[in-house]
């Protein structure tokens, strides 16, 4: 979508709908740097997109989860997978694990996912922090939304600090070292650091 340097209202609040990052009680929450687009200072793509090292961690991560997990039972999605975790609220997960028998109906459907994953593994973030007095208000926020909509288990791994936050209902929350294993479902467990040893990558 190219930018105007002046847009008219419509067009304002059409692009807004496009920088819509995530929606919570029906307020959004917008990419980083959207208000550079607004101003024409930058293409929507631009904010939009991941960085290398997002998409990379990302990747690692995929592909432990595809080799670890019994994929009869559970199904791994990423990508920014759009949840409906309330009904005036959506969330953007970069990986998700489902039971797969129950996500199985919604795979088939261009419309956002409705049941709850039981695993969220986030690496950072692409949303906008200005309403937020930090990264962590807005990662606790978030992995508290999901966890009140059903999910079991919240992974973060933050790069700047080479961190992970383990969050589940009912228990007090982990920030611990990205070196540390964690169980992403019983008798699976994740060691970010070693992913990275394997490959030969120091961050």
């Amino acid at each position: 979508m190219a930018v105007k340097e002046k847009l008219s209202k419509e067009e304002k609040q059409e692009l807004l709908k496009v920088l819509t990052y995530e929606k919570v009680k029906g307020k959004p929450i917008y990419y980083r740097g959207y208000k550079k687009v607004l101003k024409g200072e930058l293409p929507p793509e631009a904010v939009m997109g991941s960085s290398g090292l997002q998409a990379f961690l990302i990747r690692l991560l995929v592909e432990f989860l595809l080799g670890a997990l019994d994929r009869k039972m559970y199904e791994v999605l990423f990508n920014e997978i759009g949840f409906l975790c309330d009904k005036d609220s959506w969330r953007n997960l970069d990986i998700a694990v489902f039971e797969k028998e129950k996500v199985k109906p919604h795979l088939v459907q261009d419309k956002l996912i409705p049941i709850p994953p039981l695993v969220v593994i986030e690496v950072d973030t692409k949303a906008d922090l200005s309403k937020y007095m930090n990264f962590e208000g807005y990662m606790y926020e978030k992995a508290e939304d999901l966890l009140n909509a059903g999910v079991q288990r919240v992974i973060w791994y933050i790069t700047k600090v080479k961190k992970v936050l383990i969050a589940e209902p009912g228990k007090d929350w982990i920030t611990a070292d990205w070196d540390r294993d964690v169980e992403v479902l019983k008798g699976v467990e994740l060691n970010l650091k070693k992913l990275l040893d394997k490959e030969g990558i120091e961050i």
